[in-house]
């Protein structure tokens, strides 16, 4: 456990050094072309969040799961398995499906939405926006991923390697690329096309391509959807920097539309 920090290191290295690659691709060869000032925007309110998110986060996230996976695992569906790559693979299959179970609610759930809909507030779509998630949705993911660790029971090495993986795709599909092959390549993994449908402004379309890593859980499920959206982000959220924007998880989207005069007050007579 005491390998937890320089684990969090090497983690934030990795993902820095995909995300500075990711921007230069998105620079030369981006899929979409978006404003010059409202892209600067993004990724200023996208990497204020990320670093807002981090020094909150930074003690809880790996570090949470490795005590929780050390120490608690043992209880969990595939305990009994020898640690081995029949195990390490179940553990990984098991764990993408929780997340998308868990993004899933998070568009079902208005309370979940409250805070999730600051991720798809964003009306460009490059890779800061893999960055961009309101605190409470973090702490709220560390918490059920710890649940999953237990139940589950994948071993700690596993559980860290299922966030390196994560990471890693949570980057890659927010990124504004297109990637050769990609139609096909979509059928295995969530890609770029995929992902660029679920931050949608219409709620028809972003309601669909719940998976992280594995697209095998939309086909499933029949929550996939293979589609150009128009626009990107949510039209009733603006924000001119980050704490406006996390203030703004507070209010409902109905909310926000009366604050913004778009739809009459209920009346009490």
């Amino acid at each position: 456990m005491s390998a937890a920090p320089h684990i969090e290191n090497q983690l934030l290295i990795a993902a820095f050094c995909l995300f500075v690659i990711l921007l230069v691709v998105e620079k030369f060869r981006p899929y979409m072309k978006f404003a010059g000032a409202g892209l600067k925007a993004s990724f200023s309110t996208n990497t204020s969040a990320f670093l807002i998110n981090n020094v909150i986060m930074n003690v809880l996230s790996v570090s949470s799961l490795l005590v929780v996976a050390s120490n608690y695992s043992r209880y969990g569906l595939l305990s009994s398995l020898p640690d081995a790559p029949l195990k390490w693979v179940a553990s990984f299959v098991l764990f993408d499906l929780a997340v998308y179970a868990w993004h899933y609610l998070g568009h079902k759930s208005e309370a979940l939405w409250l805070f999730h809909k600051i991720h798809h507030s964003d009306k460009s779509f490059h890779v800061t926006t893999g960055l961009r998630f309101h605190v409470f949705d973090q702490l709220l993911e560390v918490v059920v991923k710890c649940v999953c660790a237990v139940v589950i029971g994948a071993p700690a090495h596993v559980v860290v390697a299922c966030e390196v993986v994560r990471m890693f795709f949570v980057l890659f599909h927010h990124a504004n690329i297109a990637i050769p092959g990609e139609r096909i390549l979509s059928y295995f993994i969530i890609t770029p096309s995929l992902h660029r449908a679920h931050h949608s402004t219409l709620r028809s379309e972003h309601d669909s391509n719940y998976g992280i890593v594995l697209s095998i859980w939309d086909i499933i499920f029949r929550t996939r959807k293979d589609l150009t959206p128009k626009s990107i982000g949510l039209e009733l959220i603006e924000a001119e920097n980050v704490l406006q924007l996390f203030s703004l998880a507070f209010l409902t989207e109905r909310r926000l539309a009366r604050v913004m005069h778009l739809v009459p007050r209920k009346s009490h007579s």
